[in-house]
């Protein structure tokens, strides 16, 4: 006995090698996820132009990656089967040296233009052909290198599940540093030269690993306690509920991503939010010692569905850090107990790929209910409120010792919540339910969050939240945010809907809480509008549109050669002169359907009886335009708040001024609650030797549905733009020298954004 115990000794790791498989394993899987993590927003920002800006095109990636983190997380679970420690190492590192002679990354040459339909599955295809392959080495690096750390003989390889976490850091830090540091800071193609030196650097710490690996005890004492634990096998329903759980946050990540940048921009700033969030969770669940015990964020789940609820209901969008911040908040809370219960219920090591299999699937699953058959199914974002109810589910069943015991101070507390929300109806009975008719959206969230409140008090489990969420659901949707009559438009682009004010004297169409046009069916009387419509919303002729219009028509003193990019409402159809040539470009064809119906509008009915747009992104299309034929170019291709940054480069103004007459003028409407761009379009345009003047007044008739406008004119010479020159309401105005030109390799969202801040504008 003796004798032998030296020997056992020797064959222990030292503890200076044990730091050493620490520091290695730790790095590869911090520096994998941090490639993995910022190859979607470079990548994705690659592919915008191709799509007009889409929110939806995000949707389309995620719903990509994480199918293929599924596919890299089976293959390292298959790979784990083989006893033989060497061939899963060579195995990986042939596969890593085969995607690296993909690099840089490229959009694959044999993906021209865009379809006119089917635009998701033309997008999943390029993603795959153009990316497919590094994404995939490097999805399956997280279980695969976890996998290995268990067999190197480190004490701490039984349970490894702390890498998972710091793996979701690199994933965080990723995300968050793109908008911040990386878009303002570098071109694209600086970005991608970094991306690409950062995954060769990660070939060369793999391969220390597997050396680690291979050098390690043929039977190290932590590999033998972990290939023979006496734990059973995860049954099938363990199985399916780690599925569950993991695909109600990974739907509701991209049902809360498409609500938010619906509102403010279709830019990697916003995207990355949620998204950091959700990985957030991952780090926080998994940690040794819970920084958020999970019991709290059970405790505060159905507060934070209710909060959902009072947000769809109520709206808020018309202030943006409530936009952002409550709805991230109350989803943050919402992951935080679902992932909690996965880090509850993880199963011991020798199952830990299997376990990641049954994470990435369940994310994939969330991810096609989200991000593709939801626009098919629904005419508006339904799957947010169904996730939301699915979120009650995660919750242990009722008895489960996780659930939370709640005391008498914090119902009573919530108590007096509920009653706050609903005190303004305890009016005198004869204006009770007239202040319910009125307020109605505030009586619907009161009910949800007194509902969540309940079913706390009765120390709920699962179903009685379930119930009472789809109850306070319900009367959002019967009673909607909205005043009048809505219907609702969806196709790849966003949710549009028409609405039609309570006294049917006004049709509106809105992207989110954004309007996009409007206009006036009866008079102030009650009579039917008749005769051909006035423009009105942006168009206006008093406006800074309707202004540019009549100020080069004028100093043409001919009829006029016109190009729209963006149909809305069909308004500016009703802008044009007999004799006129006025051509749109229109990315969404339900966009144009819309416009097209008389019982939404009948702008182009009267107008342009015979309009025929042209169908497909206005950079492709509009670049296939004669040169030199334009007198006047109207930029307003807008996704809800957010013009799509490639209608906004140097590239695109170059398109704009090479299809100009000589005399000719591009128009751009700024508008924007968020973003500060009439800086950007005037750089951009003195990068192509243009001069510009900057219109931006309120115009005091809301009510009318005739609004403020922030718009920027273009010309080659001052007399091109006639008697906007002269004009008080024009301010002629040089490019900043300290600020960036946007081109189509460099954008700044930030900037855009601290601008407006600045500004003191919302």
């Amino acid at each position: 006995m003796s004798s032998s115990a030296p020997s056992a000794a020797a064959d222990q790791p030292s503890a200076s090698r044990n730091h050493l498989v620490l520091v290695t394993y730790t790095a590869a899987i911090f520096l994998s996820a941090l490639l993995l993590f910022s190859v979607q927003p470079l990548f994705t920002r690659m592919v915008l132009p191709r799509l007009g800006g889409s929110p939806a095109v995000w949707s389309v990636a995620m719903v990509f990656f994480q199918t293929l983190l599924l596919a890299g997380y089976a293959y390292a679970h298959v790979l784990m089967q083989i006893k033989n420690r060497a061939i899963p190492v060579a195995v990986h590192l042939v596969l890593l040296a085969v995607a690296m002679l993909t690099l840089p990354l490229s959009i694959a040459g044999v993906f021209g233009e865009p379809p006119t339909s089917g635009y998701a599955f033309w997008l999943l295809g390029l993603f795959a052909i153009s990316i497919g392959l590094p994404f995939f080495a490097l999805a399956a690096n997280n279980p695969l290198l976890q996998a290995w750390f268990v067999r190197t003989g480190h004490p701490a390889g039984p349970d490894p599940y702390f890498l998972y976490a710091s793996s979701n850091i690199g994933s965080f830090l990723a995300l968050l540093s793109y908008p911040v540091l990386l878009e303002p800071l570098l071109t694209l193609r600086m970005q991608n030269l970094l991306w690409t030196c950062g995954y060769g650097l990660l070939i060369l710490l793999i391969a220390g690993c597997g050396a680690l690996l291979l050098s390690s005890p043929a039977l190290a004492a932590t590999d033998l306690a972990t290939e023979e634990t006496d734990a059973p096998p995860p049954s099938w329903p363990v199985r399916a509920r780690w599925i569950f759980l993991a695909a109600v946050p990974s739907g509701l990540l991209i049902a809360v991503t498409a609500h938010i940048s619906t509102d403010v921009a279709a830019a990697p700033l916003l995207w990355v939010l949620p998204l950091s969030l959700y990985l957030l969770t991952w780090v926080l669940v998994f940690q040794s010692r819970p920084l958020l015990p999970h019991k709290w964020m059970l405790m505060l789940q159905p507060l934070a569905i209710a909060g959902t609820i009072l947000l769809l209901a109520v709206g808020g969008e018309q202030n943006l850090l409530l936009t952002l911040g409550g709805h991230q908040l109350c989803f943050f809370v919402i992951a935080m107990a679902c992932h909690g219960e996965l880090a509850r219920t993880r199963p011991p090591a020798k199952y830990l790929t299997g376990f990641y299999v049954a994470l990435s699937l369940g994310g994939m699953v969330g991810g096609l209910f989200a991000g593709l058959i939801s626009p098919f199914v629904f005419s508006w974002i339904a799957e947010y409120p169904i996730l939301l109810a699915l979120a009650a589910l995660c919750r242990p069943s009722d008895g489960d010792e996780a659930l939370p015991r709640v005391s008498r101070w914090y119902w009573l507390l919530l108590a007096a919540l509920a009653v706050a929300l609903i005190a303004p109806t305890l009016l005198p009975p004869g204006r009770i339910w007239a202040w319910l008719e009125e307020h109605r959206v505030w009586t619907s969230g009161a009910v949800g969050v007194f509902a969540a409140a309940l079913a706390i008090l009765l120390k709920a489990g699962r179903w009685k939240v379930f119930a009472t969420v789809a109850l306070a659901l319900l009367l959002v949707r019967i009673y909607p945010a909205d005043d009048g009559r809505v219907e609702t438009v969806r196709s790849f682009f966003g949710v549009h809907k028409i609405l039609v004010t309570p006294n049917g004297q006004y049709h509106v169409l809105m992207h989110g809480t954004t309007i996009h046009g409007a206009q006036k069916y009866q008079n102030d009387d009650g009579t039917p509008v008749a005769g051909r419509p006035e423009p009105i919303s942006y168009y206006h002729k008093d406006g800074g549109i309707g202004q540019a219009i009549t100020a080069v028509r004028e100093r043409k003193g001919a009829p006029l050669r016109v190009a729209v990019i963006g149909v809305g409402s069909g308004t500016l159809t009703c802008a044009a002169e007999p004799g006129e040539t006025w051509k749109f470009f229109e990315i969404d064809q339900t966009m144009v359907d819309t416009a097209r119906d008389p019982k939404y509008f009948t702008y182009i009915r009267n107008c342009a009886p015979d309009f025929k747009p042209v169908i497909g992104d206005a950079r492709l299309t509009f670049a296939k335009e004669p040169d030199g034929i334009y007198d006047l170019i109207i930029v307003d291709a807008y996704s809800s708040d957010a013009i799509p940054i490639h209608l906004a480069t140097e590239e695109a103004m170059k398109i704009y001024k090479d299809k100009l007459a000589p005399q000719g003028a591009v128009v751009m409407h700024v508008s924007n609650r968020h973003l500060e761009l009439s800086s950007v379009i005037v750089g951009i345009a003195d990068a192509n030797d243009l001069k510009s003047w900057v219109f931006s007044e309120d115009s005091g008739r809301d009510d009318e549905y005739i609004f403020s406008t922030s718009v920027v004119v273009s010309a080659r010479e001052e007399a091109d733009v006639g008697k906007l020159a002269a004009s008080e309401q024009w301010a002629e105005t040089e490019a900043d020298e300290k600020q960036w030109v946007w081109t189509d390799d460099y954008s700044n969202i930030i900037g855009a954004l601290y601008r407006r801040l600045r500004d003191g504008e919302q």
